[in-house]
């Protein structure tokens, strides 16, 4: 299970810290990863993380800007989310899925565990 919290209403160039904790089954092999989705738009990749040595992989549009990482004691992801824009509006999910390689891990279709999502409201 996974539970997504952290979101709210920020005015462009503010920063927000998104938590996603997870719970139940070893995380060990498994890609931790954050979408987004606007209204009316497809679910985008933004950010995610191997579990077990930390690779991180993010979509062109957030690096630089955004920072994913893991508290392994606490099982829980984190995006720190820094420089926002309006462009970065959206409900944003946390995914998990174990075995994903790293060609894979901008895919959402690959993920089978999704949280409930969380809104983030960028004003310009």
């Amino acid at each position: 299970q996974l539970q997504a919290s952290g979101g709210g209403l920020v005015q462009a160039g503010g920063s927000l810290r998104l938590s996603c904790a997870a719970s139940g089954r070893t995380l060990n092999n498994y890609m931790m990863g954050w979408f987004r989705q606007a209204p009316g738009k497809e679910r985008e990749f933004v950010a995610a993380i191997r579990w077990s040595g930390g690779n991180t992989y993010y979509t062109d549009s957030v690096k630089g800007r955004f920072t994913i990482s893991r508290e392994i004691a606490k099982k829980t992801v984190y995006l720190q989310m820094n420089s926002l824009k309006a462009e970065d509006t959206a409900v944003y999910i946390c995914a998990a899925q174990s075995g994903l390689i790293a060609s894979t891990v901008y895919r959402h279709d690959m993920y089978n565990y999704w949280g409930q999502g969380t809104q983030v409201t960028v004003s310009s």
